[in-house]
């Protein structure tokens, strides 16, 4: 082959082809969920041992079982009263499941999917953060559905399946819940007020509050980077990515990303984070932890904002609702380096 012949070939192709780097997230399976109606999903558990994954079909009054081998639904517990958050107890074999409708967490047995009791808690429950060292869940509850100027931060001992206390947060929406793994803080989106809570876990007492940097509202989803002390928040009005020293509530940095974001995760091996939202999927970079790079726009669907991290099978799965006679489905990437 010629020199003048290679030449050519190269300037063939732009430039910016010739560049292309991998992309962070490839897709390599489909998991259709035929029969449900239009309505959004809310969040996802995982059960790494049992290669499966729970999914709340919040609208849809459903749980979905999907086998992470096989790249199937396996299962579905019917009749859940508007779920929309679990956990999962391998040494229980238990399934806690926050059922807003039913004001409730629910409690199945995670093999046969019978129910086994409930725990009462105010209407409209929603958000989880489970601490595995006291084996205690933490439930928002109450504020707006309640018709209370507060919401609710419920206690539960699920070794007893009981309710132990309740927090009082004085806003009508709290949302995300994010534990401290080396202290007793945890961090709470004060949705109501546009700040972030820091709560004493053991006291059940509000260290400080901080607010979004002015203009940002709604601050739905949050994740944590415990190693370098940042918290990561993100508001839906408008779409933003908002970076926080976890220490001193710091803004650190604020970046444009897709709106109506519900999950929220820190990826601490490729150092990015990940926000499910309306029509996009937004990866972001951690160069260092002040600075920060939108890596990809991930072509998502309409209220795809369900979306789960799992490490341990170098796994991302976004949850996309049924939409205009297309049938819901939940699209599995294999992270890339």
């Amino acid at each position: 082959m010629s020199r003048r012949f290679i030449v050519m070939l190269l300037l063939a192709f732009p430039s910016h082809v010739m560049a292309q780097t991998k992309e962070p997230l490839k897709l390599v399976a489909t998991i259709p969920l035929p029969g449900l109606k239009d309505g959004d999903f809310d969040h996802f558990a995982p059960d790494i041992d049992g290669h499966r994954l729970f999914l709340t079909d919040e609208e849809n009054d459903k749980v979905d079982v999907l086998d992470t081998a096989t790249n199937t639904r396996v299962h579905t517990i019917e009749d859940a009263k508007a779920p929309h958050a679990i956990l999962y107890r391998k040494d229980l074999k238990k399934l806690f499941v926050v059922e807003g409708d039913a004001s409730a967490v629910r409690v199945y047995d995670s093999e046969t999917y019978k129910p086994l009791g409930e725990i009462k808690v105010s209407i409209d429950a929603d958000s989880i953060a489970y601490d595995p060292a006291t084996r205690y869940l933490y439930v928002v509850n109450g504020g707006r559905e309640a018709h209370t100027p507060y919401s609710l931060i419920s206690v539960i001992d699920t070794n007893a399946s009981k309710k132990l206390r309740d927090i009082k947060v004085v806003s009508n929406r709290v949302e995300a819940l994010v534990l401290e793994k080396s202290g007793p803080r945890l961090f709470c989106n004060i949705t109501g007020q546009n700040t972030v809570g820091v709560l004493d876990r053991n006291k059940g007492s509000l260290l400080a509050t901080w607010p979004l940097p002015p203009g940002d509202q709604t601050n739905v989803a949050m994740a944590f980077d415990e190693a370098n002390h940042r918290l990561f928040v993100s508001a839906r009005k408008p779409g933003r990515l908002i970076v926080l020293n976890s220490d001193t509530g710091k803004v650190i940095a604020e970046l444009p990303s897709v709106g109506m974001v519900d999950d929220a995760a820190y990826d601490a091996k490729y150092k990015r984070i990940y926000l499910a939202g309306d029509g996009y999927l937004d990866v972001f970079e951690q160069q260092d932890p002040d600075h920060y790079s939108l890596l990809e726009k991930v072509q998502g669907g309409f209220r795809a904002k369900t979306g789960i991290l799992v490490p341990e099978l170098n796994r991302y799965y976004l949850a996309v609702p049924h939409r205009e006679g297309k049938d819901a489905e939940v699209r599995v990437y294999d992270i890339q380096p």
